[in-house]
Parts: C-alpha cells; structure tokens; sequence
C-alpha cells in the first residue's frame, strides 16, 4: 500500500485564488507517486470561499472540507488540518500562493531521506520593504529571545512525519505559535529553501495588527525572558535609588544644602519610573491573559460542517 501524503490549507476569503491554488497543487500531488488528501479548512470565510470547495470536493473524492462556525484564525486553522489528517507524513501551506506548490516535491525528498520535519525557509520575499524589514527583525529577536533556536525566515510552510504530528497533536495550548511547536517537538529536522511568492489575487489576511498579534504569540508562549529582563530592571533601578539615596544623605549631612532642586528633576524621575512600572506590568499581563486563555478550557475552535470524512457531521 502506497504512502499517503496530507496536505493542510487553511482558507479565508480566498475564492479568487483557491482555484489556482488547488489546480496547482492537484498538479504536483499527481506527478508523486504516493496516495495523497488536501484537508481545506476553511476559517469562517463570507464570500464564495466555501461553495467554490464543496465544488472541488464534489469533483474530487481527495478534496476534504472543514468549516469553522467562525473565523478563529489562522494557527488553529492548521490545527484543525492536523487534527484530521490521516497521512505518513502532513504538509501544511497557506493557499494564497505564496507557498508555492512546486516545493512539495523538495520537502518530500528529504522526507524519504530521513528528516522528521521538513520546513520552507524564505530565502526572499516579493513584499514591500517595512513588511520584509518586520519578519527580518522578528524572527532575530525571537531566537535570541526563546531557549528554542528556531530556524530563521521559516513559516508555517513544512511538512511533518507521522511520529511529529502525534506529539504536535498533544499539545493543548490555545495561542498555537506552529513552528515554535514544531521546534519544541525536536526530532531530525532540515530546512528547503525558497522564494516567497506575492498573492496570486486579493488582499493579504495578515495586516500588521495581526502580524503584531503572532509576533506577540511567538515571543510569550516561548520565551520568560521579558519576565527576566522587567526584574532586570527593577533591581537596576532600585539599585540606583539606593545610591542616589546615599548621595543625597551625604550632601545633606556634609555640604549643608542640596544642589539638585526643582520641580522638573522630580517629574522626570517619577515618570521615567512610572514607564518602567507600566511596562513591567504590561509584560505581566501578557502572561496572566494567557493563562486566563488555558484555564476556561474552551474548545479551540467550533466546526459547523465537515465534508469528505467518514464521520462528517
């Protein structure tokens, strides 16, 4: 019996595109000679994403829907996929195009050469300059940040093994930052390299607040070191007080008079230390609102309608 190979795509709003994108794919997953499935998860979309799918799914016994009662994003739409797929090994893309389909061919070759975890890195992207010059920074900042040593300029754009995917599976976690779990779950992993794609039609479904939000995800679900640098700066500054407290005793008590007065002096200590408070705080926050996410237990997402499965519903 032959190998089968799932493929994941998540779906927002893309019925100027997911045509293409599934011609493509159909294309590259023929000329392999493994079993294959496309899971489409479509993500609470409001144009004709979804009827355009069941389309496809009515034409091709391989094509699998799921459909979101909402839109719950993008990370807990691959969840989702993964959830359901039934391959030897996954691969997960968006389908926007920008993940090229022809470098499935690539990923699966190191498959079979003995890799776990097979993952596209972007070795350059058809994007305007302050988006590029964002991702550049971001994944910089967050290997320093993280214990994981995350690949650079990697997305969500991999494939996994069957043996990945089980672990990956196990994860309960609601803010799902994919490839840090895909880091966490060790294993032989290598990377492919390619270039990334502009959309092939329609607007992207990551504007900069939601890029802020995954950055955000990435850097508080694998890091503790802003916790440590906040506490940093505390004893930093409480150090400094002590001394200027010192200081102070000293002129006092020594020279008679103090020859630092005035109303400005006062106001920028107070309020150079009520930002250092803020911030710390802030940085709590981020974490006890992660918590509060854990603790109610919710289900990480609601299917209205699952199509292609033999237990749809």
């Amino acid at each position: 019996m032959k190998p089968k190979i799932s493929v994941v795509a998540p779906a927002f709003n893309e019925e100027e595109t997911i045509a293409e994108f599934y011609n493509r794919l159909k294309k590259e997953l023929m000329a392999l000679p493994y079993e294959h499935e496309i899971i489409f998860v479509d993500d609470g979309s409001r144009d004709k994403t979804l009827e355009i799918l069941k389309a496809k799914a009515r034409e091709d016994e391989k094509v699998k829907i799921i459909s979101f009662s909402r839109n719950f994003g993008h990370p807990l739409a691959i969840s989702a996929g993964l959830e359901h797929a039934s391959g030897s090994a996954v691969i997960v893309m968006d389908s926007d195009l920008q993940d090229p389909p022809e470098v499935i061919k690539k990923f699966i070759a190191r498959w079979r050469e003995g890799y776990n975890v097979v993952y596209g890195v972007r070795r350059g992207r058809k994007e305007w300059f302050g988006k590029k010059l964002a991702y550049w920074a971001f994944y910089r900042i967050l290997q320093n940040l993280s214990p994981l040593k995350m690949p650079l300029d990697s997305g969500d754009f991999s494939l996994f093994d069957r043996r990945v995917l089980e672990v990956i599976k196990k994860m309960p976690e609601r803010n799902r930052f994919v490839r840090g779990l895909r880091t966490w779950a060790g294993f032989k992993q290598t990377g492919v390299e390619f270039e990334r794609d502009v959309r092939f039609a329609g607007k992207t479904k990551y504007p900069f607040k939601k890029l802020l939000r995954l950055a955000a995800d990435g850097i508080f679900s694998f890091s503790y070191l802003p916790l440590k640098i906040a506490t940093f700066f505390g004893f930093i500054i409480a150090l400094a007080s002590f001394v200027a407290i010192l200081a102070v005793l000293y002129l006092r008590i020594f020279a008679g008079s103090l020859p630092i007065t005035g109303f400005a002096s006062t106001i920028i200590v107070v309020l150079f230390l009520g930002g250092i408070q803020l911030i710390t705080i802030g940085l709590l926050g981020e974490y006890v609102g992660r918590i509060y996410e854990e603790v109610k237990k919710r289900p990480l997402y609601v299917i209205e309608e699952k199509i292609g499965f033999n237990d749809d519903k």
